[in-house]
């Protein structure tokens, strides 16, 4: 008698041979059905007379810009953030974003429009709660979705029925329907029909004069269609488009293909020079030439690395999640370790110029010249020039920065303060590495009191004397 075939479990099985899984079925009274339709349009009617309460759970680089956007449109705001320094601050009217105009701030503190609290008692309140929390990675490059989870526990707390919750944190696909909602239904609300749950990532680019939160296209997709009715009509109270998609999952999966998307053109071109280094070509007069061409081709430029909160994180939680589906996500894995190696290539290239003049890293002074990550902006988290500087100090050399728009910084296992960009310290220097092309340096000055200029971003491409500027 033969064995009876075994079963595979639907987690090991690919995803295009997994049974879908039955519906839930409810059976709703016409009673039942009018209370939500009631609750629905008691919520439309509040967001589009703008008289609904919005809650925003988190004041940072997403958090506070999109507050004063929507008090700009009349509603009012109550920012929950749990670092008592930061809700001090826009109490007081205090701005500390730099995509956040500071008259504006102050005034709509003054009016009373926005607010600042720690906890999440006032949560009952409110009628619309958008989180934008980090989610950062492990160690490992798996999801940390610790302050999701954390805040999803404390709403779970206080919400009532007739809430609108929404997530704007970058995450994996299924973050709001797998990890969020049975959180929040613990609580004993039903979702579609006691309380509204939906995904609209953040697509904030801090530092851009040309868009902000207002004229971005918003992607919104609810978990169910009251979700996504309530959803659409929220946002679009204060932002130009919206853009709505089927599913919450479809949303999160928007946001971690765009960064994926910059992530693997930003591997080919690091690539690229990686190459261009090996051959003695100019990566920088290749790509130049390239990009001349006026269909086909999208510029992108290499660099130390990629930093920021998005395109160093985000891949790496599509691909953690694909390995649910039995999926290897290659271009990501090896964009992700093109891009970390980076900061050793600039680390090897600093040698290699030290040494041409007769001087050993460990008996070397550097300024690095820019720690945010892009120019223009204050915002250091996951810069490659925290990487550079520690390789650096690693190999025995003394290291100093200068950036206009990082006073001083602790992170990273650093803790440093910004040195002046004086004649001085430029001529005592025996290497300046430029990390970040920020527009308030003076880069021909630079060029012109240093002994030996490593340029990473092609700052320097308009000074005619290069004798002592090398590019990456």
């Amino acid at each position: 008698m033969s064995e009876p075939a075994r079963r595979i479990p639907p987690k090991a099985m690919p995803y295009w041979l997994q049974e879908p899984r039955p519906a839930k079925l409810s059976v709703r009274t016409p009673e039942q059905d009018a209370k939500i339709a009631n609750r629905v349009e008691t919520l439309l009617t509040k967001i589009k007379d703008r008289t609904a309460i919005v809650g925003v759970i988190g004041l940072g680089y997403v958090g506070l810009p999109f507050s004063v956007e929507q008090a700009k449109v009349g509603f009012r705001v109550v920012g929950i953030e749990q670092n008592p320094e930061r809700a001090g601050r826009v109490n007081a009217g205090d701005n500390y974003i730099e995509d956040v105009v500071d008259s504006e701030l102050r005034d709509l503190v003054a009016k009373g429009k926005i607010k600042a609290v720690t906890d999440f008692t006032t949560v009952p309140e409110m009628d619309i709660l958008v989180i934008a929390v980090p989610t950062p990675l492990t160690i490992n490059l798996t999801p940390d979705l610790q302050y999701v989870e954390n805040v999803t526990h404390e709403l779970a707390k206080y919400i009532r029925p007739g809430q609108l919750i929404s997530l704007e944190s970058t995450t994996y696909p299924g973050t709001t329907n797998e990890v969020m909602l049975p959180i929040l239904e613990k609580s004993g609300l039903k979702v579609e029909q006691d309380f509204f749950l939906a995904h609209s990532p953040e697509r904030v680019d801090p530092g851009n004069k040309r868009f902000n939160t207002k004229n971005t296209n918003k992607v919104v997709g609810g978990v169910g269609p009251n979700s996504q009715a309530v959803a659409v009509a929220f946002y679009s109270q204060a932002i130009d488009k919206i853009v709505p998609v089927s599913s919450a999952s479809a949303a999160e999966m928007v946001k971690v293909y765009e960064n994926t998307f910059r992530a693997v053109n930003i591997a080919l071109v690091n690539e690229m020079l990686l190459l261009c280094d090996r051959m003695g070509l100019s990566v920088w007069e290749v790509l130049d030439a390239a990009f001349t061409k006026p269909f086909g081709i999208m510029p992108f430029y290499p660099g130390p690395g990629v930093g920021g909160h998005c395109i160093p994180l985000d891949p790496h939680y599509l691909e953690w999640k694909a390995r649910e589906f039995n999926f290897n996500t290659h271009f990501i894995a090896l964009a992700g370790e093109i891009n970390r190696k980076m900061p050793e290539f600039v680390r090897t290239k600093a040698a290699r110029e030290l040494n041409r003049v007769g001087k050993a890293v460990s008996r070397s002074k550097i300024l690095a010249l820019g720690v945010s990550y892009k120019r223009d902006v204050g915002d250091w988290r996951e810069s490659p020039a925290m990487d550079v500087i520690k390789l650096l100090l690693a190999d025995g050399a003394h290291v100093l920065y200068h950036d206009p728009h990082v006073p001083k910084f602790r992170g990273h296992g650093l803790s440093m303060e910004c040195s002046p960009l004086s004649d001085e310290v430029l001529a005592e220097c025996d290497l300046v590495i430029v990390l970040t092309d920020h527009s308030a340096i003076d880069f021909a000055n630079v060029a012109a009191k240093s002994k030996c200029v490593l340029d990473t971003r092609n700052a320097c491409k308009t000074i005619e004397n290069r004798d002592n500027i090398t590019l990456l």
